[in-house]
Order: structure tokens, then C-alpha cells, then sequence
């Protein structure tokens, strides 16, 4: 089974899971990365009007993103990352989903959390998912101790 670890992080903590999870698996990463990155400000969900704040409070929002997979035939199951902003995914997951071809393909989702867990992030993305694609809500990464993240991960070698 061939994997692929994708992910966006906005500050570094989740790529940090994202390669590290990577490693283990022995599988490819890709960034999912934003045309226009993120400021601080533009993170600060605490202003209504900041960039954040605005994408997750339209659902239709569909920030660009820099690049794709390519290869995406080549993978048979596909990790998504991403830190928890509103009890769900950020919206640029949305749009990554939405770039690529997941037929047939197991989406794992994980992600890093300030506190709160998946919320009714997989309700969402599932909808933009083709219906021979399984989704798997996965874990919630930085509130685990670095062995269960390890024993979470090789679950999947198996």
C-alpha cells in the first residue's frame, strides 16, 4: 500500500506531525500550501474580519492553494492534516480535496488542536469526497504522547 502524507499548517505545528508521521510511514509528503500565506493577523480568530475568521464563516470559501498532487493514481490511501480552526477544517482543505482525484482512495484525517476535537469536520469533507473514497476520522496528534503518535501511525503498516 502506497501512502501519502498531505498537509497545511499555518504556523509549523502540524507539518512537524505531518513529516514526522511521514518518516514512519516511509511515505510521500506534500505540503498543501496557500497562494497567499498567512500573517499572524490573518490568523487571529479572535477578529471577525481577519482572513481566518472570514474563510470559516463561509463554507463556500476556497482559499488557492500553490501546486497539486500530480501522482495522486499512485496512492492508495492519503493522510490529510490540519490544525482544528472552528471545530473543523480550515476551508484550504476543501480546496485541496476538491484538486485532486481521491477515487477509491482511504483518506486518514488528523490534525493538531488547541483544545477542541474534530468537531463535524468529517460531515463536511466527506460531501467532497468521490463516493468510492473512505474517509477515517484518524487522531488528534498533539494530544497524544509521542509513542501512541508512533503506535497510531505503525497501525497503519500493518
Amino acid at each position: 500500500m502506497k501512502n501519502l502524507v498531505a498537509c497545511f499548517s499555518a504556523s509549523g505545528v502540524t507539518k512537524s506531525y505531518g513529516k514526522r508521521l511521514s518518516e514512519i510511514l516511509g511515505a510521500d509528503f506534500f505540503e498543501i500550501t496557500p497562494k497567499k500565506p498567512y500573517t499572524a493577523e490573518d490568523l487571529n480568530w479572535r477578529n471577525k474580519k481577519s482572513r481566518s475568521s472570514v474563510e470559516m464563516s463561509d463554507p463556500a470559501s476556497r482559499p488557492e492553494i500553490v501546486g497539486t498532487v500530480n501522482n495522486m493514481g499512485d496512492y492508495d490511501r492519503v493522510f490529510i492534516g490540519f490544525p482544528i480552526w472552528w471545530y473543523k477544517a480550515p476551508t484550504i482543505i476543501s480546496t485541496f480535496l476538491e484538486s485532486c482525484d481521491f477515487s477509491g482512495k482511504a483518506v486518514v484525517l488528523f490534525a493538531t488542536s488547541g483544545g477542541s476535537g474534530f468537531g463535524s469536520t468529517a460531515e463536511i469533507l466527506k460531501p467532497l469526497l468521490p463516493p468510492n473514497a473512505k474517509l477515517s476520522e484518524g487522531k488528534i496528534v498533539n494530544h497524544i504522547s509521542d509513542r501512541d503518535f508512533e503506535k497510531w501511525a505503525a497501525e497503519y503498516l500493518k
